[in-house]
């Protein structure tokens, strides 16, 4: 309306918005960016030639998303976001992990099956079939979530890795390892899982919780001395020893293993006692061997037996003494003879245990490397065809020749249903302390790796199985890790750094159906293979067996060499099924059979970057360049803290050894997702958090704030409901009215941003205060995402709207919007206002993609958010000098008003003034210079600097030990002291200066501002605070003049809730009458301009009011009543 209060001079242009309502603006955003095609149009508006290269790591659709999965996607779409803003062309596909035992485990259990089926009473094509259906069971889910998270990836031409273009740039992959002598194949003890029926990789079992601390019977096993080795033995001893028997003791936590012992380890350098004692259960004396270092350990609490130590040998002294087998289910199926002898290993410690080590062959693979070395046979048996096999068969379970617990599992938790009451290893333990070989059976408390699929404790088993050798391109890892820029750092340096420093060779191998066969075809001597790399390559192989009569019919008979389309590609099937039975033929003819494992499933994932494009059969330049392809390496990837040790290193793996570059030039790994306590989120615990429901109720945009910036992605997150509603209130909800005052007194006013407005140089200091901090901010929020840290970014766009822009200038400068006169000084305000509002939208708009969209087409953007330019950081606007004016204005205002909230004046009472120390001349000057705005802000009538040297005010410091320990450890009592100890010259130095340097006993300290609390003490009359060297004192005295006024004040905001209640524009004008106490009516008196102008009041009675007045009360035993009229 014009200032008459006529008709609208104009249709408003900017929306005016009701209450806020994320979810449904999330709902309407998403709408816009399907019809208008707006993420691929993100994508094509960017040139081909500034690319920002993106890897989406793919997740297994076989299980529902969660919340966590709303943090990782969020933390992926933002910096893909933030660098399309920026002119970069970003194009990221979407990706499914199908194969492994995910799939598998979930299709036995609906099956109703075992591994052990398989082949049997299902066919390995039908249970392909069945995983194959089952692995996009919940696409409509994760592809919903996906839509409703605003997370942008293609979800329309996904790569997918049981695909066979995927699987055969896999094959390429491996023959390229192959051909430089990467692959092998090895019979060694591997993490193996029985409930998965496969063994596992070191980074698999180095997941996070794969190790888990588990309470198991131990024993410390008595293994007794056979006749000629207990002589040689009790001649060390002296005459002490007598006859008595002699056993050596080793402690086990894994008593199942003990049938399985043929060899006792010692250290040859380690001291040793020869101690003579008894058997605790039976009795029994004896001569006992143990480490001299743990005698105590074993002989010194109060239930222990008696014991006299007879003498002290060197471990060397040990090697070769025989002893009885403790367990005599089964004998070494070769060289028994060599078995059960005590032999040297360079492993043996005596930090636990008893420094002697049971060695079983079969489940260790240290056992098995000293046991080779020195000759000892692993305990193996005929499996009936004359091949060895261990005790525990590859279900878990003892084999046949285990006596009395033949059949069992060797670990309770095998047992789907109800297991023994006893395990094998209690079994084991009262046998042995029936027969007086233990020595010792207690509980203990231990980690142990269980398999990350199944949950299972997994064994140390012998497989034969193919692996890369990773090792030989350890040092190369190291050196291309050291290239990669690690959020945190500490991720690179420490957790994935120390990773690569201890590598192991990779285990390659999966005993398993449903995945990427190896492609390599052997003879049965082993004496030649072929890695197949490609299709084409099999196809012709394939027929060139058929040609030999190898293969009855060629198994891939359409299919064209050379055609890459998809219709020709959906005639192969290279899966095990298929491959399984195709035989290939050897240079000197004979057939060539397919090695039965399937590789990896991590192997999968970390081929995307070349398989995703069907590398290098198609899209060569994705990947090839000077510098990389179009698509290669990565500048950005990001995926969970558990993927340091999976996808992570795989990839990182894969790009060197093939390569020689890495995969990714950046990586974020983010934290896990706790619930509000710090427990982990499980359907067991009832603490999972659905992300559907959460997105409905809080909307995406709050949801994904929240996450982002109440910690530090790779941080753990303590995910609380409670918090987004925070967060949609303090920020978003600022953030809304903060436009909806604009767009109220823009559209009264009708301004739009075409609209002239004075240059940024001749707007009033407010404006230029907040362009500057604006541009600042900009500044801030670019570094900020440059460097990969989007909780700082988003904490200061935070800090900017709620702090600067709403609760300071719009609350400083509402005067000029509400004022009828539409000068250049309201355009200004309008052009300041809508600029800050512009920019925040786009800076915030990679964080909550949806609100921040809306809000840039309600201030007048063309089409999306998402297409326009970053804000450019215009420096000539940028003015410190202003800038920490007003920052010691927001200060002084912030200290005064806490003040004011302690002792409970409210802030529209005047107070008399407040005093200020000054700290330095142009902190004098700031002082001057923002004096009448303070006054204002905190309702005070004078604002008087104070000497640095007055005695007004007397400060003492207080130590802050969390910051002062880590730096000085055991010298912070001294340090401490020496604080207590400054003077009022030293405070103030360290004040103005931000550090003091201190000179103690033991040696200089530098004292930071930061590491003590100033603390400032009250005087009679006043109320102190400090904060950063910054002090105020405040003068509570109410005069009655100061107490009229603040009357006064009060009457007016009732006013104009009472305007607001009855509905009134804000230009509307009114008739007032009040009737109250002698008091209110001097207060009104004397304040009767100002009355009048705040509430547009034409004319103010005091006189009796009628029936239709309002009471209010204006402090407690204070009313008044009022009538208000408009007037037209």
């Amino acid at each position: 309306m014009d200032s008459t209060g006529g008709a609208p001079a104009m249709t408003r242009r900017f929306p005016e918005r009701g209450p806020l309502n994320l979810p449904g603006i999330a709902d309407e955003v998403m709408q816009q960016w399907e019809e208008g095609n707006v993420f691929q149009r993100s994508v094509d508006s960017r040139p081909e030639g500034r690319r920002f290269v993106f890897f989406e790591g793919p997740p297994s659709a076989n299980g529902k998303p969660g919340i966590h999965h709303v943090m990782a996607r969020a933390l992926k779409d933002l910096f893909c976001r933030y660098r399309t803003l920026q002119g970069e062309r970003v194009e990221r596909k979407a990706g499914w992990d199908t194969h492994g035992l995910p799939v598998e485990l979930g299709v036995e259990k609906a099956l109703g099956i075992t591994k052990e089926d398989i082949g049997r009473s299902i066919s390995v094509e039908e249970y392909n079939t069945a995983c194959r259906e089952s692995v996009m069971r919940y696409t409509a889910e994760w592809n919903d979530l996906t839509r409703r998270m605003g997370y942008w990836v293609d979800m329309e031409s996904p790569y997918v890795t049981y695909e066979p273009k995927y699987m055969e740039s896999v094959w390429w992959l491996l023959s390229q390892m192959h051909a430089k002598g990467l692959l092998y194949k090895g019979y060694t003890i591997q993490p193996y899982s029985p409930k998965a029926g496969t063994g596992l990789s070191s980074h698999e079992l180095n997941q996070p919780g794969a190790y888990r601390d588990v309470t198991d019977t131990t024993v410390v096993a008595q293994f007794r001395l056979l006749p000629e080795s207990a002589d040689r033995l009790r001649a060390m001893a002296g005459e002490g020893a007598g006859d008595l028997p002699v056993d050596l003791l080793a402690w086990t936590t894994t008593p199942w293993t003990l049938p399985s012992n043929t060899a006792l380890t010692i250290g040859e350098k380690i001291d040793y006692h020869i101690v003579k004692t008894a058997n605790r259960y039976t009795g029994e004396a004896g001569v006992v061997v143990l480490a001299a270092a743990l005698h105590g350990k074993h002989f010194g609490g109060k239930k222990a037996p008696e014991s006299e130590v007879l003498a002290t040998v060197k471990g060397a002294d040990l090697v070769g003494l025989q002893y009885e087998q403790l367990i005599d289910w089964a004998q070494p199926m070769e060289a028994p003879e060599e078995a059960f002898r005590v032999i040297p290993g360079d492993f043996v410690t005596t930090e636990d245990g008893t420094g002697i080590v049971h060695t079983a062959p079969t489940f260790g693979a240290d056992d098995a490397r000293v046991a080779q070395a020195a000759g000892v046979p692993p305990l193996l048996v005929d499996d009936g065809q004359g091949h060895g096999v261990p005790l525990v068969d590859l279900q878990g379970r003892l084999r046949p020749e285990c006596g009395p617990l033949a059949g069992r599992y060797v670990k309770q938790e095998y047992h789907d249903g109800d297991a023994p009451e006893k395990s094998v290893d209690v079994e084991i333990a009262i046998d042995l302390k029936t027969r007086g070989r233990a020595f010792l059976v207690e509980k203990y408390k231990h980690s142990y790796p269980h398999c990350w699929r199944t949950d299972r404790p997994v064994l140390y088993y012998p497989l034969d199985s193919w692996f890369i050798r990773a090792t030989a391109a350890k040092d190369r890892m190291r050196e291309l890790n050291d290239t990669i820029q690690w959020k945190p750092a500490a991720t690179g340096t420490g957790r994935f750094g120390k990773w690569l420093e201890n590598l192991n060779d990779w285990n390659l191998s999966r005993s398993r159906y449903w995945g990427i066969p190896i492609p390599i075809w052997r003879t049965e001597d082993g004496s030649e293979e072929r890695c197949i790399g490609s299709a084409e390559e099999l196809f012709n192989a394939c027929t060139e067996a058929v040609e030999a009569g190898l293969m009855e019919a060629h198994p891939f008979p359409d299919f064209v060499p050379g055609d890459m389309s998809e219709e020709n590609y959906a005639r192969i099937d290279l899966h095990k099924h298929v491959v399984d039975g195709i035989v290939l033929k050897a240079a000197d003819g004979r057939p060539m059979h397919r090695e039965a494992d399937l590789i990896d499933v991590w192997f999968d994932s970390g081929s995307m970057p070349y398989a995703q494009w069907h590398y290098p059969f198609e899209n060569r330049d994705r990947v090839e360049g000077p510098d990389g392809g179009l698509a290669f390496p990565a500048d950005f990837i990001a995926e969970g803290v558990d993927q340091t040790r999976g996808w992570f290193y795989t990839l990182h793996a894969i790009a060197t050894m093939v390569f020689d570059q890495v995969a990714y030039k950046t990586v974020v790994s983010n934290g896990l997702v706790l619930d509000k306590n710090g427990q982990k989120m499980s359907k067991r615990l009832g603490n999972a958090v659905d992300p559907f429901e959460t997105l409905a109720q809080y909307g995406p945009d709050a949801t994904r704030w929240y996450m982002l910036t109440n910690a530090q992605p790779w941080d753990n997150l303590r995910f609380d409901t409670e918090g987004i509603g925070e967060v949609q209130r303090k920020f978003f909800g600022t953030l809304h009215n903060t436009y909806a005052f604009f767009a109220l007194y823009a559209g009264i006013d009708g301004w739009t941003p075409e609209s002239e407005a004075p240059a940024v140089a001749d707007r009033p200091e407010l404006d230029r205060w907040i362009l500057s901090r604006l541009h600042t901010c900009i500044a801030g929020v670019e570094a900020a995402f440059n460097e990969y840290e989007p909780t700082r970014a988003g904490r200061l766009i935070q800090g900017f709207v709620v702090d600067d822009l709403s609760n300071w200038y719009v609350r400083l400068g509402r005067r000029r919007f509400w004022k009828s006169d539409s000068d250049t000084d309201k355009a200004a305000a309008y052009a300041t206002l809508h600029e800050c509002l512009r920019a925040v939208s786009l800076m915030a708009s990679p964080i909550a993609p949806f609100f921040m969209d809306r809000l840039w087409q309600d201030l007048g953007g063309k089409d999306s958010v998402h297409l326009a330019d970053w804000p450019k950081v215009e420096d000539s606007l940028r003015d410190a000098e202003l800038e920490a004016r007003m920052d010691l204005a927001q200060r002084l205002s912030s200290l005064t008003l806490s003040l004011r909230k302690r002792e409970k004046i409210r802030v529209r009472q005047p107070l008399g003034r407040i005093l200020v120390p000054v700290l330095d001349a142009d902190f004098g000057a700031r002082l001057e210079a923002v004096a009448e705005l303070v006054k204002g802000e905190v309702n005070v009538k004078a604002v008087e600097p104070l000497a640095e040297d007055s005695d007004i005010l007397t400060k003492r410091l207080k130590a802050d030990f969390k910051k002062l320990g880590p730096r000085y450890g055991k010298r912070m009592k001294a340090v401490a002291a020496a604080i207590g100890q400054l003077d009022q010259d030293a405070i103030r130095e360290l004040e103005r200066q931000g550090k003091l340097d201190l000179t103690l006993e033991d040696g200089p300290v530098e004292l930071l501002l930061d590491d003590v609390e100033v603390q400032t003490e009250d005087i009679p009359g006043w109320l102190v605070a400090g904060e950063g060297g910054l002090t105020v004192a405040l003068d509570i005295e109410i005069t009655p003049e100061l107490r009229s006024e603040g009357l006064a004040r009060e009457l007016v905001n009732r006013i104009q809730q009472q305007r607001k209640d009855a509905g009134l524009e804000v230009t509307d004008r009114i008739a007032l009458t009040l009737e109250g106490p002698e008091e209110l009516k001097d207060s009104v008196a004397s304040n009767l301009d100002y009355i009048r102008t705040e509430t547009l009041a034409e004319k103010v009675e005091w006189g009796p009011v009628g029936p239709e007045a309002k009471e209010e009360e204006l402090e407690p035993q204070l009313t008044v009543a009022m009538s208000m009229v408009a007037i037209q």
